[in-house]
């Protein structure tokens, strides 16, 4: 007899979309204190937001009205459910909301949240150690020439398959400080080109995003003024991730949304090398509690997190150790190796993982777009299918948290500055597979 561990390792070896069910989850409560971050560090990272909000709406005008908060709405999606619901042929309790950080302003991803945050937060910190600034200073005095003359004495690099490095070179170059962004051979060309016209250079690589990260890491320790963005192990981009936690609270109080037993709050995330939806399943496991459920999403391509999970391995294995080609669409997932530092502080928080075939993610894009007008890039749709993978595989013991009462959100991470043509190409591409599936 074939075990179940056996029989779903098998189904990514085969590239079969699956969903995992995390045996070691734990609740929140016996964790919380063990962990190297707490909630209070949670709260210092929303205190440095405030602060960073006087420089933000200075450098990046599209930010005033919201007086520099780098936030998102947060959407129903009742057409969009009907939809999913016709197209797996099953019904699921519950109202559906979609978190726009595809709108997100100035880098148009979730990674906004964590890159632009750790970059605020080198530039704080440098500044304070030269006597440069004060934490009760107006921050907006860092938009000034002579911060600029300052920080351009300064490099920041990072491997990015993409949004992370947009979020990283526009928030970096802006400040005046000089940015590399290795990007591997997954990223999108529009994506370089948009970061060489903001005066960011970037490298290369015909490998993928763990080679990308390789490199930048090495070319970094090799100056002392160059600070580098580690998306597998910053705990600084964790913490700004997190925030949404906060932000998220408010918004569902606003809607009159309740968060309990009876109405549980569940979370679809899409994931590459964990950081952006381990930050926020951190938050939301403190805000929350076991009242929050969080679902991760991955490519079949590039399930590196699952992977990671399942045996403990984390970041010491790659999904090519499986012989899998990490190849997808989903440019932003397109990730060989997990976060060590998510698998450690939130692996026990996640509720399971599901996998996705790129073929799968178009039609979702397409029909968001026709739907409710929301525009999403690849990567982005990937969290959509998580409730028929779920309740698709009926003796997980999930079923019983889809309660009529329950808040199901999916994450948008990406889309805002996707080229029109481009995202036009997605769109077509989503109505070819909607019209051949007829």
């Amino acid at each position: 007899m074939v075990m179940e561990s056996d029989q779903k390792l098998r189904n990514i070896i085969e590239y079969t979309p699956m969903f995992w069910k995390n045996p070691e989850k734990t609740e929140v409560e016996p964790l919380v204190n063990t962990l190297e971050l707490s909630e209070r560090d949670m709260m210092e990272a929303a205190l440095s937001w405030k602060r960073f909000a006087f420089i933000l709406t200075k450098l990046f005008p599209e930010t005033q009205n919201s007086k520099g908060l780098i936030e998102s709405e947060l959407r129903e999606i009742a057409s969009m459910k009907e939809w999913l619901e016709n197209s797996c042929d099953i019904r699921i309790s519950g109202r559906f909301f979609v978190k726009c950080d595809n709108e997100l302003p100035v880098a148009g991803s979730i990674k906004a949240r964590g890159g632009i945050y750790e970059v605020l937060k080198h530039a704080e910190d440098l500044a304070l150690k030269n006597g440069m600034l004060k934490l009760e200073d107006d921050y907006s005095i860092m938009a000034t020439e002579e911060f600029k003359h300052f920080y351009n004495q300064y490099s920041i690099a990072v491997g990015s398959t993409g949004n992370l490095g947009l979020s990283i070179g526009i928030m970096g170059a802006a400040l005046g400080f000089k940015v590399t962004v290795h990007m591997s051979a997954d990223a999108k060309e529009w994506k370089k080109e948009l970061l060489r016209k903001k005066g960011v250079t970037v490298i290369e690589y015909e490998s993928d995003y763990g080679k990308a990260v390789e490199a930048g890491r090495k070319q970094s320790q090799s100056d002392p003024n160059s600070y580098f963005v580690d998306d597998e192990q910053s705990k600084v981009l964790f913490l700004g991730y997190s925030v949404a936690a906060y932000r998220l609270k408010e918004q569902l109080e606003a809607k009159g949304l309740i968060v309990d037993n009876e109405h549980p709050l569940i979370v679809y995330l899409p994931c590459g090398v964990g950081g952006a939806p381990g930050g926020i399943t951190f938050g939301l496991k403190q805000v929350f509690g076991d009242n929050a459920y969080c679902f991760f999403a991955e490519p079949t391509h590039s399930p590196c997190m699952l992977l990671g999970l399942m045996t403990g391995n984390h970041e010491k294995l790659s999904v090519q150790d499986y012989g899998l080609d990490n190849k997808t669409e989903a440019d932003g997932l397109a990730v060989g190796s997990p976060s060590g530092l998510v698998g450690r502080m939130v692996g026990k928080w996640i509720d399971g993982v599901f996998t996705v075939e790129d073929e799968e993610l178009f039609p979702v894009l397409t029909m968001l777009w026709d739907l409710q007008g929301i525009r999403i890039e690849p990567s982005a749709a990937a969290g959509f299918l998580g409730p028929c993978r779920i309740l698709s595989d009926r003796e997980n013991g999930y079923s019983e948290i889809f309660k009529v009462g329950s808040t199901h959100i999916f994450w948008a991470t990406g889309g805002l500055l996707v080229p029109e043509t481009i995202m036009s190409d997605f769109y077509s591409r989503g109505l070819e597979i909607l019209q051949n599936n007829n």
